[in-house]
């Protein structure tokens, strides 16, 4: 069922190619404790998982190689007003309200000095924040995006960053979610209409010296 639902998409016309960009920075996407301590609202039911361990693999992928790491982190201000509509949606989000231990990357994803925090309200990335400007500058055209939640911030952060003119390469291994059931199906989706999804091995090659 699976294969034939992919058959049934390229035979659509969807899932060309955007090829893997020149120069790629690392987007590690609001990978922080909420999603880790079972004390959040937001925790995924584990404290140690698979795709924690590939993002640290790409993160020291990326520094190692000098790539362009860029981080991001769910800010509110106490009460939630400056997250809208949003946080009336997912009422859990107040967990990021300003000084929250939940808004905090684990130790093993902390940002090292010179590596920018984009600090947002919404799913997307780019979405109020100088991301893009910063990308610009950095010389930066594809991004590897990791993090979490698959279905929520990462998948609007990579639609985000096709629709600024980046190219979206999601790192299936390395994004987080609640269930497996939006997690693939946003990772389908994102294949076939709006990024390249690759496999840890592929995008840590992309990050090491020479990867192409």
């Amino acid at each position: 069922m699976v294969n034939d639902l992919h058959a049934d998409y390229r035979r659509a016309g969807f899932g060309g190619d955007l090829g893997r960009g020149t120069r790629r920075a690392l987007l590690l996407v609001d990978f922080v404790r909420a999603y880790l301590d079972p004390a959040s609202p937001l925790y995924t039911g584990d404290q140690d998982p698979p795709a924690l361990r590939a993002c640290a693999t790409l993160l020291d992928a990326a520094r190692r190689n000098g790539s362009p790491v860029v981080h991001t982190r769910v800010e509110l201000s106490p009460g939630g007003l400056d997250g809208g509509l949003f946080t009336r949606k997912v009422p859990a989000l107040r967990v990021f309200e300003r000084g929250s231990e939940f808004g905090v990357a684990p130790p093993c994803l902390a940002p090292m000095a010179g590596e920018p925090v984009v600090t947002k309200q919404y799913a997307s990335a780019f979405f109020g924040t100088s991301l893009a400007s910063t990308l610009r500058v950095l010389g930066v055209d594809a991004l590897i995006v990791a993090g979490a939640s698959t279905s929520g911030c990462v998948r609007a952060s990579a639609v985000d960053a096709l629709q600024h003119g980046f190219v979206p390469l999601v790192v299936a291994d390395a994004c987080l979610d609640r269930d497996p059931r939006p997690h693939e199906a946003a990772l389908f989706d994102l294949g076939a209409k709006y990024a390249e999804v690759l496999t840890l091995d592929e995008a840590t090659t992309l990050l090491g010296p020479g990867g192409v």
